[in-house]
């Protein structure tokens, strides 16, 4: 879910050896070649489709802690994927699947969206007045997917006003603008929490229309000299409400005052359950950009996992990181870049051009790492190559139909471990990332049918999607310019 703008008023050496020809057994075992092999374990993923239909979601209080850090202080926060917070409003696991992909469908469409507008040279912010009273109808994104099921796959537990109470938000790397919904409410959908009330915090401050925070937005608008906010999606979400200053409190590590937040009086859309969300991304109005982070990193449990893991603000990337160049697209701020080369199967690297992977000099193109979207999408030529090598080297799998977005899916459900092609990420910094065997063929039912968790985009950006990052602690060393990938860190 890519924070909109006002302009819408709203993501291995090929030595693998042919499988050995086997029985349509329970378990087949992993080839003795393991470096182009991993192996999967079908019975252990299935039983987790079961069980995340059955989990009742369960909350608890974050300590907060009130004290302000320094500059260079960690910062924590404990992230929970949407089933804690959320029970599955879903018969089965192949319903829940196909209303996640379709959430993905949206937030890819809405990211890719933000980009085209930033590409564009119409400035829309030049045709509207200061004075413009923004109202939800007046610049809404066109995109509209129809999903009602809400929206944002991991939440952390986050600290709002004097005194502090916690709300649950959705964590957002492709978004800048932390919102949360405010009393008094002309709309508001349904959240965990008690919708957030300014008047019982001592520390909220309405920004003014002649702010430097209001003039970071894309378009101000302006309403008894307080400056009004307005973030859309591309599945026709939307907050609007009033820009402010308050503190914000994490967990026991620490709060920092005076963060501007919008405080949103008419929201509608995916956001069931969450407070609002809060922004990762690179621009001025990011939490990472106003609280002056160095650092932050965070790791994703599994989705269908009761799990947990954490956020962190100015922490070290472990000593085992697979580093990468963090770039800039010079056209849009929001996004982080990484300079991906190339991507492995079976321990070969692909033929694919470096430029797929480039920014070309228009700022289109290139690789993104993004928190909200869950599917890993390719440009078609990288995608091509990439599932036809994986189909190449799994002759023996029995194949089952196309799955929504998915062209390539195997019926795994005789077995209870198979081994198969290993798929990596090369970067230029020249390491490569392997893959665990589930960051890229999972289940999309509770009957054995997995699916390679990749799909072509008709754009011309490519986004590291959270399937293929789960498991692994991404490290964003904002004053470095590297991203550190270290796998099992959560």
């Amino acid at each position: 879910m890519a924070q909109g703008d006002f302009n819408l008023l709203f993501k291995l050496t090929l030595t693998f050896s042919l499988f050995i020809p086997y029985v349509l057994s329970r378990t087949i075992t992993e080839s003795s070649h393991s470096h182009t092999t991993a192996v999967l374990d079908i019975s252990a993923s299935v039983q987790q489709t079961l069980e995340v239909l059955s989990v009742k979601p369960t909350q608890h209080e974050e300590e907060l802690n009130t004290t302000t850090p320094t500059s260079s202080s960690l910062l924590s926060l404990t992230i929970h994927p949407r089933s804690f917070l959320i029970k599955p409003h879903h018969n089965d696991y192949k319903s829940l699947t196909l209303s996640r992909l379709a959430r993905d469908s949206a937030r890819v469409n809405s990211l890719t969206t933000k980009l085209q507008l930033a590409l564009s040279p119409l400035n829309i912010s030049s045709l509207l007045p200061v004075e413009t009273v923004l109202q939800p109808e007046d610049l809404q994104s066109p995109i509209t997917s129809g999903v009602t099921q809400g929206s944002g796959e991991y939440f952390t537990r986050v600290g709002v006003g004097q005194p502090a109470k916690p709300f649950y938000l959705v964590i957002d790397t492709g978004s800048d603008i932390n919102w949360l919904q405010c009393e008094p409410c002309s709309d508001c959908y349904q959240q965990s929490d008690p919708i957030f009330n300014p008047a019982q915090s001592s520390s909220y401050r309405p920004l003014s229309c002649g702010s430097q925070q209001c003039s970071s937005l894309d378009i101000s608008g302006c309403r008894a000299e307080k400056c009004l906010y307005q973030v859309s999606y591309g599945d026709g979400s939307f907050t609007v409400g009033d820009l402010a200053t308050e503190t914000v409190s994490f967990g026991s590590s620490g709060s920092v005052p005076n963060v501007a937040i919008g405080c949103g009086h008419d929201n509608e859309g995916l956001f069931v359950g969450a407070a609002g969300l809060l922004g990762l991304g690179g621009g001025s109005l990011s939490l990472t950009s106003q609280i002056k982070a160095t650092s932050f990193s965070y790791c994703l449990v599994n989705r269908d996992s009761s799990s947990s893991s954490t956020l962190e603000f100015n922490s070290a990337a472990p000593g085992d990181s697979v580093l990468a160049p963090l770039l800039r697209n010079s056209r849009i701020d929001t996004y982080f870049y990484v300079g991906l080369t190339g991507i492995g199967v079976g321990g070969k690297l692909l033929s694919i051009p470096a430029e797929v992977f480039s920014v070309d000099q228009s700022g289109k193109g290139g690789v993104i790492v993004d928190s909200g979207t869950s599917i890993t999408r390719l440009q078609t030529q990288a995608y091509d190559a990439l599932r036809d090598s994986f189909v190449k080297y799994t002759p023996d799998l029995p194949r089952a139909s196309s799955f929504a977005l998915f062209d390539t899916c195997y019926d795994l459900s005789s077995m209870s471990r198979v081994s198969v092609p290993t798929v990596s990420f090369q970067f230029g910094s020249g390491k490569t990332l392997s893959l665990h065997p589930k960051n890229y063929l999972i289940p999309v039912d509770s009957s054995g049918t997995f699916c390679l968790a990749f799909a072509p985009t008709k754009g011309s950006l490519s986004i590291i999607g959270n399937v293929q990052q789960q498991g692994t602690r991404v490290s964003y060393d904002l004053a470095n310019k590297v991203v550190g990938f270290s796998s099992n860190k959560c």
